[in-house]
C-alpha cells in the first residue's frame, strides 16, 4: 500500500505559496500513491458546505481533480469540524472519523482529542463538535457564519497565547489509552493538529507527527509498512 498523509495546511489564500504547493502535491503524488489522507486543519476555517469564497471554490477544484486519479480521505480538524456531506459530493472526497484505523491497521487522528491536559480546549470541543450546536450554527445565514468565524479565530489566538506549551501537546497517557483501545496491528499512531512534527517511540511501535505547513510543507510517505517524514520547499514548486 502506498499512501501519503497531512494535515494542518491551513489554507486561506488560493493565491498564497502554500495553497500553491498543496495543488501541486496533490497532482504529483495521486499518481504515485494509492491513497491520499489529510487528517484535519486543511483550512484554517470551514463555516460549511455553502461556503462561496474563492478558497473554498478553488479547494473544491483541485480535489475533485485528485479524486479522478486517487483515493482521498478527509479528516475533521479543529478548524474545519464543518465538513459534511455536501462538500464531499461536489468533490469525491470520504470523510472519515476521529480516530479512524486503515484496514492495513494504521491508527489515525487529528491529535486534539489527546491533548487532555488542556481541559478549556476539551470542554470548547466537545460543545462545537455536537449535533445541537452544529445545527444551530449552520442555521444562520453564510454573513452571520463568517463573522463567527473570525471571531472564534481570535479568540482562539488570545487563548492559545496564554497557555503553556506543554498542555498543547498530547498527554502520553491519553495516547496509550487511544491505542490499547483500536490496537492498531501496524503499530502506528499518525496524527497532526500539534504542530510538533517528528516519530517517537511508544510502546505500540511508533507514534508519528504530521507538520504545520508554515515554514516549509510535510507529509508522512507510506510505502507498506515503512512510513517516513518529509519536509519540503513552500518557495518552489513542489517535487523541484
Amino acid at each position: 500500500m502506498r499512501r501519503i498523509f497531512i494535515s494542518d495546511l491551513h489554507l486561506e489564500d488560493p493565491q498564497g505559496a502554500a495553497f500553491a504547493r498543496f495543488a501541486e502535491c496533490l497532482a504529483v503524488e495521486s499518481t504515485r500513491v494509492d491513497e491520499i489522507y489529510i487528517l484535519g486543519d486543511l483550512v484554517e476555517m470551514w463555516i460549511g458546505d455553502d461556503d462561496d469564497s474563492p478558497t473554498a471554490t478553488r479547494l473544491r477544484e483541485v480535489l475533485a481533480r485528485t479524486v479522478g486519479d486517487c483515493a482521498v480521505y478527509l479528516q475533521h480538524g479543529n478548524r474545519d469540524f464543518l465538513f459534511s456531506t455536501e462538500f464531499c459530493e461536489a468533490t469525491g472526497v470520504q470523510l472519515i472519523a476521529d480516530p479512524f484505523c486503515t484496514e492495513d491497521g494504521v491508527l489515525l487522528s487529528h491529535g486534539d482529542l489527546l491533548c487532555t491536559d488542556d481541559t478549556e480546549y476539551q470542554s470548547m470541543r466537545t460543545l462545537l463538535r455536537s449535533d445541537a450546536w452544529q445545527q444551530d450554527i449552520l442555521s444562520k445565514t453564510l454573513a452571520e457564519r463568517k463573522a463567527f468565524g473570525q471571531a472564534l479565530r481570535e479568540q482562539s489566538k488570545s487563548s492559545n497565547a496564554n497557555k503553556a506549551a506543554n498542555i498543547m501537546d498530547v498527554n502520553a497517557e491519553a495516547v496509550a489509552a487511544l491505542v490499547a483501545e483500536h490496537q492498531p496491528s501496524s503499530g502506528v499512531l499518525i496524527h497532526g493538529h500539534t504542530h510538533r512534527p517528528g516519530i517517537h517511540q511508544i510502546e505500540a511501535g511508533q507514534r508519528i507527527v504530521t507538520g504545520a505547513w508554515e515554514l516549509c510543507g510535510w507529509l508522512c510517505r507510506q510505502h507498506d509498512q515503512q512510513f517516513q517524514l518529509e519536509c519540503f520547499s513552500l518557495a518552489r514548486r513542489y517535487g523541484t
